[in-house]
């Protein structure tokens, strides 16, 4: 929540965010599990320099980037902008690309936007859900 306070005070408004879930970690890992939510914000800032403003947030609450499966005290992801796509050169690729397979990702969205389709797949955020794998775990928390 303290991050969202933050975003905040970068010019990013959150218009709403879902409740908290908890996950597994993904991959498979010995990890302890997750505590992951969706917030929908609008901003005038551009994606490049809305992710920045997001590591921005990420680095002012002590998150290291120590590896791509590593554990860490908070990730703050861009899923979609806007409907935008983006190949990810520079950053950010747009829609985010393991929002589709990510329970962690697509329940706590679909509070936000359940009318949300994935722009470059097409399809409805009801579908991808109901295609997600037995893996694929995450229980709302509040």
């Amino acid at each position: 929540m303290a991050a969202l306070g933050v975003l905040e005070d970068m010019d990013v408004r959150v218009i709403s965010r879902s409740r908290w879930y908890k996950s597994a970690p993904v991959p498979v890992s010995s990890q302890p599990w997750f505590i992951n939510g969706v917030a929908a914000v609008d901003s005038h800032l551009d994606p490049a320099d809305l992710l920045k403003a997001l590591h921005m947030v990420e680095n002012r609450f002590g998150r290291e980037r120590s590896g791509p499966a590593a554990a860490r005290s908070l990730d703050l992801d861009l899923l979609d902008y806007r409907g935008s796509l983006a190949d990810g050169v520079p950053p950010p690729e747009l829609p985010h690309p393991r929002l589709a397979d990510r329970a962690f990702v697509l329940l706590p969205m679909a509070e936000v936007a359940p009318g949300w389709i994935h722009p470059r797949s097409g399809k409805e955020i009801t579908v991808l859900i109901n295609a997600l794998g037995p893996d694929q775990v995450a229980e709302p928390i509040d």
